[in-house]
């Protein structure tokens, strides 16, 4: 039984994966998107490098969740095409497995997008990574999080015709608190405040348990609708 949902949710991942590799949609388009968000923030802020590196944090995480938004609507997009959701379902791969492999890719794309955004605002905002360790801790558990809340609300809105406007309305807000751990664990992780961050890391690892378990729950209730 875990072995074959281990596999299908491994299937799912690796077809969503190789869909992102031949259309380079993240490397392309999301990347790009990400790192010009960060140019435009500083633009918009017109501020010297003291008060860029002391506003960092926060410009990253709401850099990674707009470039979420368009992974997930990305991963929604790519089920929607030719029926593929009513084959996977009517193959009968569990619908835990399904939200895993889904999440599992928005999950990887997502840490690219970090690892990208995190060299970004060392050379624009001059952000030194003090705590490498809580950065990687951070992000991983940050990208989890977000991966399986997206992955989740990414379903409800599928069968709506206007689900690229409605995606941002229902997720953002429920992201806040990943919003809030991430940006305070960044904080300490560049050194910006003397907080600490590995206490906020608890508030994300929580989360990320949290969105998981639902998600895997819940998922198959809101593809059958």
């Amino acid at each position: 039984m875990v072995s074959r949902f281990l596999a299908d949710a491994r299937l799912v991942a690796g077809k969503d994966l190789r869909i992102e590799a031949r259309s380079r949609v993240v490397l392309n388009q999301v990347a790009p998107f990400a790192l010009l968000v960060l140019v435009l923030f500083g633009f918009a802020l017109d501020a010297d490098q003291r008060t860029l590196r002391a506003f960092a944090p926060g410009l990253f995480w709401v850099a990674v969740l707009l470039c979420a938004l368009l992974a997930v609507q990305r991963s929604v997009s790519v089920e929607q095409a030719d029926g593929a959701l009513t084959g996977l379902r009517l193959s009968g791969m569990s619908p835990a497995a399904l939200f895993v492999g889904k999440a599992a890719a928005v999950f990887v794309q997502l840490v690219v997008l970090e690892v990208l955004l995190t060299a970004g605002i060392v050379v624009l905002y001059g952000s030194e990574v003090e705590q490498p360790l809580l950065v990687a801790a951070t992000g991983l558990l940050a990208a989890v999080a977000v991966a399986c809340t997206g992955t989740l609300y990414g379903a409800l809105a599928s069968g709506l015709g206007v689900r690229e406007t409605l995606l941002p309305i229902l997720l953002l807000p429920v992201l806040a608190p990943v919003l809030i751990g991430a940006t305070r664990a960044f904080d300490d992780a560049l050194g910006n405040a003397a907080v600490d961050g590995w206490a906020w890391l608890g508030l994300l690892a929580v989360f990320a348990v949290v969105a998981s378990g639902l998600g895997a729950l819940a998922h198959g209730a809101l593809v059958e609708e």
